[in-house]
């Protein structure tokens, strides 16, 4: 018999949660963005949900090729461009977009003869992580137009703090440096993420570029997805699978971090960090059983964890236990862990069942 765990993807929620974006950003064209196998919810079966979205965003090019041949016909960027001239034979051949982010890009460009893309130019306007900087935009524009293989080019940066509400400043910054290094050029631009998408409307353009908040995960950490009007679309399931009633004293778990103050009932749920729940998160850290609210207790093990059962209703072997989505936020457990959503919903193990609630 296979373990109880399964991460349950719903796709009705990523069809809600393309909607919101929407509204929020209703003149601008959506770039899903599937990068890292969807966030860990699955390729083929997330674009399949948001097969009506104006184009797709990824950093691998085996993702972006499986896309295209599967039939996929919108726009599909690589987010972080090519690394060689044979990758740029690629891209032509399936009809992909790619990013130009450094001088070295633009030179293989211009080595190869062959091609006709979409180029999307990435500038650097203060996160410092990829990107041209303001000086070098002009030059490799200029190189590019005069390249009769270019055929579209659109202009795009990225925000360093849109999802921190006391970073209005730089976010307002990075906005003005975009708009003062751009505003001769008459190219369609992408500037904003899922944080933007919701703080920002003047960042919105031509094109936005959505991920976490399509997962259903808030990008913020004062809101909730519930507050954005966004549905979780993993749930992460598992089952009790041992009982133990403990006395005072009696200690949970690997060097027995956590102790009995009394008399207790526990369970053992099927689920550890080797399936992607974060080991670091502490005794505390809220859980759902039967539909009621709960604590973890102890050091997470690599395939099990202990829940506290006392002053839970009518719990037996083989009840559910929800440790992230419907009913029991990923953003919550991630800010008892001290760590993102977005690695959480990533980090999701291959081994954990993956089960498609079609909406479609």
């Amino acid at each position: 018999m296979s373990r109880p765990i399964q991460a349950i993807i719903d796709h009705s929620a990523l069809t809600h949660n393309l909607t919101i974006v929407r509204q929020y950003a209703p003149s601008a064209r959506i770039l899903a963005v599937l990068k890292a196998n969807a966030y860990g919810h699955g390729l083929l079966h997330t674009a399949n949900a948001l097969k009506n979205v104006d184009g797709f965003a990824l950093l691998e090019l085996d993702a972006a090729i499986t896309l295209r041949t599967a039939g996929y016909q919108q726009p599909i960027l690589l987010l972080e461009g090519f690394f060689s001239t044979k990758e740029i034979a690629l891209i032509e051949q399936y009809q992909l977009s790619t990013v130009i982010h450094h001088t070295e890009q633009v030179s293989m460009l211009s080595d190869f003869k062959n091609h006709k893309m979409d180029i999307f130019i990435k500038v650097n306007t203060g996160m410092n992580r990829l990107g041209l900087s303001p000086k070098q935009l002009p030059q490799v524009i200029k190189e590019l137009t005069n390249n009769q293989h270019v055929k579209n080019i659109t202009l795009m940066t990225h925000f360093a703090s849109a999802d921190d509400p006391s970073e209005k400043a730089s976010v307002l910054r990075q906005l003005r440096c975009f708009e003062t290094i751009t505003e001769t050029y008459n190219y369609p631009c992408s500037l904003a993420n899922s944080a933007a998408i919701v703080n920002y409307p003047e960042t919105h353009s031509d094109w936005v570029r959505p991920g976490i908040m399509l997962y259903g995960a808030s990008p913020f950490p004062d809101k909730t997805a519930a507050d954005l009007n966004l549905l979780p679309v993993m749930t992460l399931s598992s089952k009790i699978i041992a009982i133990h009633d403990l006395e005072t004293g009696d200690k949970v778990g690997y060097h027995g971090l956590f102790k009995a103050d009394d008399r207790m009932r526990i369970g053992i749920v099927a689920c550890g960090y080797a399936d992607g729940y974060p080991r670091h998160a502490p005794t505390g850290t809220p859980i759902l059983v039967n539909n009621q609210r709960s604590r973890l207790l102890g050091r997470i093990s690599m395939d099990m964890l202990a829940i506290d059962l006392t002053g839970v209703k009518n719990t037996k072997l083989g009840d559910p236990i929800v440790l992230w989505g419907k009913g029991m936020p990923v953003e919550e457990i991630a800010a008892y862990a001290g760590t993102s959503s977005y690695q959480l919903l990533c980090g999701l193990s291959a081994r954990v069942d993956r089960k498609f609630l079609k909406s479609f």
